[in-house]
């Protein structure tokens, strides 16, 4: 990628631009503005106060509460903010207000330039249906449906059926796929016209919706096109964006496998290409922006208009690393009134370049999101530099918060041909640590060497075939072994600072002869409790090992650094990062008689993650009994939001009966909605209300079966003896 900062001596672009967003984006906007020589400005919200967009900024401005409709969907703040200091320009970054007709109108009015196309293309492009309908009379192709403003759900369910089903529900205002759901038969139709309306009327304020025939085994390509206002409008090739989840993009890459697999790619490029510039020419558009298709994967040569995004786009490193320009930079100087520099001639792809988009969610949970404080990161390890560029905001201490997208950062490979892109990310995210956090990086690594992705063949439902066929990998004797060495060790540093050589201080099981094995007890994210027994030396050296009850295993545990152990397990070698947290006395306190601290350690490699708790007697035997207090296998009649968040939604009353599967209400939490349904048959009692906020594992519901198991608390005392929770 390359810039080309203000030559010295001349006028700068403009003299401050105040980046309207948060998060990778806003650090990756500033970051080009600094290059420029342009001041920077960055927002924030109480919940952001210390986040990396608000450090790398040359300065920074508080806007409001952390809901982003109470901060950066704020108009008055933002303006408030220019004002303040000074900024001549604002950046909107995407997401947010990026797309928004109202605020470009109140920059307009306030003097101030909107880093991005004008009110007529905003207007036009912001609104699905108006889009599809302008662009058609343009020569575009779109996708068949019925798309009217206004259309209540009776309306669109009547329409459905010449649509046909399979079919599509789409906002019609936003984008990023919120909204967006897959409609199988017309029985399934009004329930999903509510949900939709309510996803839309959340995160659009606009509850539109409109009906598209759903393109079966779809690929999504776009195309990313440059427009200035002196008429000149050129494409910067095509990008593959078809592993989608939810609608939403996963991995992306240019240029496409599908054009590049084909002997006349080269000309369907040209004729996609040309439909995107006709596209942004119709609404005389300005700045970067991205015209999106969808193409038949069994007919490539048939493409359809989806929309068109009046912004930046995601996934535009990629482009970047194909082409050398800089997008941001070239927004910036349309902005400012510059003609574009390049032709369409000049635009080369060279290579090609995949992203990987890193979230804060559990995969093996249906990628359900997730919060947490980073307590370890390192997001480019030294073997990937050079091709890799990690776009991200992520800082050591910082708090994922529930309030915004669980998009974290984004990890950009380049390599000479698809293969090389593919194997250099692959590369670095087996070096991707960021403990403390839920990741999707092992799942991202399962998805990458899929034979079917290796080989391009892809399309947008993809994922969710595949999911069930990867394995995640789950905590094993090795990692069992590293935290409880490393918790004895831990213990045995804090109580030389007290035992002055008196061998009778130790709380380690010292005796005459040979040392008593020392027992560590570990609870498992997933609520689970593993025994390690450890005989030898708790600080480095040979040691055996034996975990729940297994066979005598030689260890040796050893630091390259305090954060980075490497444990040697039957002759068998695996560096880790390690972080730990204590939110109470000293870690030898969890080894006395009364102990009172849980320490937490989090282990990584190869792009995977784990978390431990270090576990009293207490905390043992709490999580021992609460996993007998159902007869194994039964279902957990506690229904519980899944995250901090806001019910939106109650399907049932109390009293109802219920049958397994059934939805019963909706939370809403980091810009989704998760429904969450009855675990099994039974009579149903409902503890929240819609509006309410609640907190992560709250209990929401409870299920109440017909019969309770007869023989539950027979087999506790049994099942407490045979986990060993007696010792």
């Amino acid at each position: 990628m390359t810039t080309s900062p203000t030559p010295a001596g001349t006028k700068p672009l403009f003299g401050t631009v105040l980046v309207a967003n948060r998060g990778e984006i806003a650090c990756r906007v500033i970051r080009t503005l600094r290059a420029l020589g342009i001041r920077s400005v960055a927002v924030y919200s109480d919940a952001d106060a210390g986040a990396r967009h608000v450090r790398e900024a040359d300065t920074a401005v508080r806007i409001g509460p952390a809901a982003a409709t109470e901060s950066y969907l704020k108009i008055e703040a933002i303006i408030q903010a220019c004002r303040d200091t000074g900024a001549d320009a604002v950046h909107p970054g995407y997401g947010f207000l990026s797309e928004n007709v109202d605020f470009a109108r109140a920059l307009e009015k306030a003097g101030i330039t909107f880093i991005g196309p004008g009110v007529e293309s905003l207007n036009v492009m912001g609104d699905k249906i108006r889009s599809k309908n302008h662009v058609a009379g343009y020569g575009v192709p779109v996708v068949p449906g019925i798309a009217e403003p206004g259309m209540s759900d009776a309306q669109l369910i009547e329409a459905a059926a010449g649509v046909g089903f399979p079919l599509l529900i789409k906002p019609s205002a936003g984008g990023g796929g919120k909204g967006m759901h897959v409609v199988e038969s017309p029985e399934d139709l009004e329930a999903t016209l509510a949900t939709a309306r309510r996803v839309a009327a959340s995160a659009f304020g606009d509850d539109t919706l409109f009906l598209e025939r759903l393109v079966t085994t779809p690929r999504h390509i776009e195309v990313q096109v440059l427009a200035d206002n002196h008429g000149n409008v050129i494409h910067l090739g095509e990008r593959e964006c078809s592993l989608q989840r939810r609608h939403q993009k996963v991995i992306e890459e240019a240029p496409s496998p599908l054009l590049e697999s084909l002997p006349d790619g080269a000309t369907i490029r040209a004729r996609l290409g040309e439909a995107a510039c006709n596209a942004a020419r119709s609404v005389h558009y300005s700045g970067a922006g991205t015209v999106e298709f969808l193409v038949s994967d069994t007919a490539p040569d048939e493409f359809f208009f989806m929309e068109m995004n009046t912004r930046l786009q995601v996934e535009h490193p990629v482009t970047e690393m194909v082409t050398g320009i800089d997008l941001v930079e070239w927004q910036v100087r349309i902005a400012a009134g510059e003609e574009l520099a390049v032709t369409q001639d000049d635009i080369v792809l060279t290579g090609h370049s995949v992203e990987a988009r890193v979230y804060a969610e559990v995969p093996e949970k249906n990628f359900l999101p997730s919060i947490g404080q980073v307590v370890l990161l390192d997001e480019l390890p030294d073997t990937a530099r050079g091709k890799v560029r990690v776009d991200s905001a992520l800082l050591e201490g910082l708090q994922i918060s529930s309030s915004y997208d669980p998009m974290i950062s984004k990890v950009i490979a380049w390599g000479g041909d698809r293969a090389e892109a593919l194997d250099t990310l692959d590369e670095a995210l087996a070096g991707y640590t960021a403990l403390g956090i839920d990741t999707n990086v092992e799942y991202l690594r399962l998805l990458i060497n899929d034979a079917d992705v290796r080989a391009g063949r892809l399309d947008t439902g993809l994922i969710e075939r595949k999911m069930p066929e990867f394995t995640f990998r789950p905590v094993g004797d090795a990692e069992l072994a590293v935290a409880a060495l490393y918790a004895l060790a831990m213990a045995e540093e804090a109580e030389q600072q007290e035992r002055e050589g008196n061998p009778w201080q130790r709380r380690d099981g010292w005796r005459i002869g040979a040392p008593a094995p020392r027992r560590v007890s570990l609870g498992t994210s997933d609520g689970g409790v593993a025994a390690v027994e450890v005989s030898g030396p708790a600080a480095g050296g040979q040691v055996t090992v034996s975990v729940n009850g297994g066979p005598q295993l030689g260890a040796d545990l050893q630091f390259t650094a305090r954060d980075r152990p490497v444990l040697t397990l039957e002759g068998q070698t695996t560096s880790y990062a390690l972080a730990s947290v204590h939110t109470g006395p000293p870690a030898r306190s969890w080894m006395a008689p009364e102990p009172r601290v849980l320490p937490e350690l989090f282990l990584g490699n190869d792009g995977w993650s784990c978390r431990l708790e270090v576990l009293t007697r207490e905390a043992r035997l709490a999580r021992v009994l609460a996993a007998v207090e159902r007869e194994e296998g039964a279902a957990d009649p506690a229904v519980r939001s899944p995250m901090p968040g806001t019910v939106v939604s109650v399907s049932v009353s109390n009293g109802d009966a219920v049958e397994a599967g059934q939805v019963l209400l909706a939370v809403e939490a980091m810009k989704m909605e998760h429904q969450l349904v009855a675990p099994l048959d039974g009579t149903v009692h409902i503890s929240a209300a819609a509006g309410d906020l609640v907190k992560a594992d709250q209990v929401l519901a409870t299920i109440h079966p017909a019969a309770e198991p007869s023989n539950a608390e027979d087999t506790i005392e049994e099942s407490v003896i045979a986990m060993g929770a007696s010792d």
